[in-house]
């Protein structure tokens, strides 16, 4: 999917090189070169524009190798500008890379993408390589598999995956959610809206009768969508190990360490129950493990936001190896469609040159890790998510986050919280620069982006209805904002939130769908604390009369009182939901 893009200047240095990657020329050029007996390199480039270009670079090894140097020399005037994923230099025109850890590892008969980088110079491909100082000079023979039995369909459908998904599609209506919210009085308007179906707990792939997911199961759902001659079903992956490290209310069942469980008890069995040759015809959104890893970039020491449970998860990797892994598995199937949880503006919209300061360019970073992981491919990807089951807005029509404003532009205003230097205001400028950066990071030029509009209305009477005529930033921002959180990261059953957009299809170029993932009236936390078997603690971010933390610059929460549990149903929350819905509801 080639899109045109608007482009906007980030008020970040550095974006120039990074944005370079994602715009111009494009087109795909691999060329190989083989390794000491049994390996082999692919030096592909992926993007190229006038004097500069980017590559990526795929190691393939017959026998195990652990730890790799690669060493190639460049035509005369080409030199890296930028590179990831490896520890590089440049002496002349002979590069020399290094992995930098966690990419060393290359299993026997593994492919695997290990770094990229941006050139400036000729794009064209060096004419040797050498891995660990030995000269390529052998043939590699790819693992063999065992030829599909009746029991493992192999490539049920085949065929190439669409470009879009969602495009001319008829989306699953989850039967339980729908029943709810036609329950409700004026609910029968959006009962047919299609919603997530959240698999938060292993016992929810087989129906565990629980208030979150109900009696249903995973291939019941499919099923379903099967006799409702649905195109495409939405299922939220959602259940690592140490789940949600800076949010107790939405904490998991599996302990920091169960990596193995997650994969062979969780994965597994949704992989082999999605695979069955019935669903063939289904295309299945898969929405990958929300509010993961943006906390290892933001809620990690030496930053004064780290919390311990998020130091835990960056220390012992298995949000990286989770999500890489269930990306992998899940994206070999041919009727899958793999979109990764990307945060939101309000989370990680910031981006400096000060790694202490930046969230934008190094989660980016961190997604783009992920590739090589557990046989992770870019490929495995179609694409990332914002604002899953936030508040955040999808534009602000009446003030621009760099507007100039009493003699300075909104965002490098020290004086002014809602901002507070944060380069977006709303979520569809941050999704068309964030997918950006991810092409940059090694991801296709055909991903595309979803943004989860369930929530994000904000109507009602206090929806402002034109730009503030005030020359003060502070009373202009407040009165020209829709978003009326007391601060954009409060993330928990806020009060006075709206039904956004309905879902929909290609409503901008960059972007594949607004949908509706956090069903609306499902609960993000309890109010105070309330015991269950479901793993949920208690987190104050949900209660009404806690006063704020560093994390939300110490402001009140903004949430509703009364509420249950996360995933469970709030009549009153439904009901203001659909009252302040923007666009409202007929």
């Amino acid at each position: 999917m080639q899109v045109p893009r608007r482009r906007r200047r980030l008020a970040i240095a550095g974006v120039a090189v990074a944005a370079l990657a994602a715009t111009g020329l494009t087109f795909a050029s691999a060329n190989q070169a083989l390794a000491e007996e049994g390996c082999k390199v692919d030096y592909k480039v992926v993007s190229s524009w006038g004097g500069g270009f980017q590559a990526n670079v795929t190691i393939t090894a017959q026998e195990a190798i652990n730890g790799w140097d690669i060493e190639w020399t460049f035509p005369s005037g080409t030199s890296v500008s930028s590179a990831w994923n490896v520890s590089h230099s440049q002496s002349g025109t002979t590069f020399r890379g290094s992995d930098v850890g966690w990419n060393g590892s290359i299993a026997s008969g593994q492919s695997r993408e290990v770094f990229g980088f941006i050139g400036s110079g000729s794009s064209a491909t060096p004419t040797q390589f050498k891995i660990n100082g030995d000269l390529c000079n052998g043939t590699t023979q790819p693992p063999t598999s065992e030829p599909p039995t009746s029991e493992d369909p192999g490539n049920p459908g085949g065929g190439d995956k669409v470009d879009n998904p969602y495009t001319g599609a008829q989306v699953y209506v989850n039967p339980q959610w729908s029943d709810r919210a036609a329950a409700e009085p004026g609910g029968d308007a959006i009962a047919d809206e299609p919603t997530g179906v959240w698999l938060d707990r292993t016992s929810a792939i087989y129906g565990n009768s629980s208030p979150t997911t109900g009696s249903m199961g995973l291939e019941d759902h499919l099923d379903e969508a099967v006799a409702q001659g649905a195109d495409v079903i939405q299922i939220v992956i959602y259940n690592l190990p140490g789940r949600d490290c800076a949010a107790l209310a939405s904490n998991g069942e599996l302990g920091a360490t169960e990596i193995a469980e997650y994969k062979n008890e969780y994965i597994d069995p949704i992989v082999d129950i999605m695979s069955q040759s019935k669903y063939a015809d289904l295309k299945i959104v898969n929405v990958i493990e929300i509010d993961s890893l943006p906390n290892l970039v933001t809620n990690v020491s030496p930053r004064a936001t780290a919390v311990a449970n998020c130091d835990t998860m960056k220390a012992n990797g298995n949000y990286v190896d989770g999500v890489s892994y269930a990306t992998a598995e899940l994206g070999a199937l041919p009727n899958t469609y793999n979109y990764i949880d990307a945060g939101h503006h309000g989370w990680i919209g910031w981006g400096d040159t000060n790694p202490q300061y930046d969230n934008f360019f190094a989660a980016a970073e961190l997604f783009g890790s992920l590739i090589g992981e557990n046989g992770m491919t870019a490929d495995d990807v179609h694409g990332f998510i914002s604002n899953t089951a936030n508040y955040s807005a999808l534009e602000e029509p009446y003030w621009a986050v760099n507007q100039n404003v009493g003699g300075q532009a909104l965002n490098q205003n020290p004086n002014l919280p809602w901002v507070d230097w944060n380069d977006f205001n709303n979520e569809k400028d941050f999704t068309e620069a964030m997918r950006d950066e991810l092409i940059a990071n090694g991801f296709n030029d055909d991903i595309g982006m979803l943004i989860d509009t369930s929530r994000n209305g904000w109507g009602g009477d206090y929806r402002p209805t034109g730009t503030s005529t005030s020359t003060n930033p502070v009373t202009f921002v407040d009165e020209s904002r829709i978003d009326q959180r007391y601060q954009k990261g409060n993330w928990c059953n806020q009060a006075g939130a709206g039904l956004g957009e309905r879902p929909q299809a290609d409503p901008e170029p960059w972007i594949d769908a607004y949908v509706w993932i956090k069903p609306p009236g499902e609960s993000d936390g309890a109010s105070e604390e309330i015991p269950n078997d479901e793993g949920k603690g208690f987190d104050e971010m949900c209660d009404p009369d806690y006063g704020g933390n560093i994390r939300n610059g110490n402001n009140p929460s903004g949430a509703r009182d009364d509420m249950p549990l996360s995933g469970h149903w709030s009549s009153e929350q439904f009901q203001e939901l659909l009252e302040n819905a923007y666009p409202p509801v007929n």
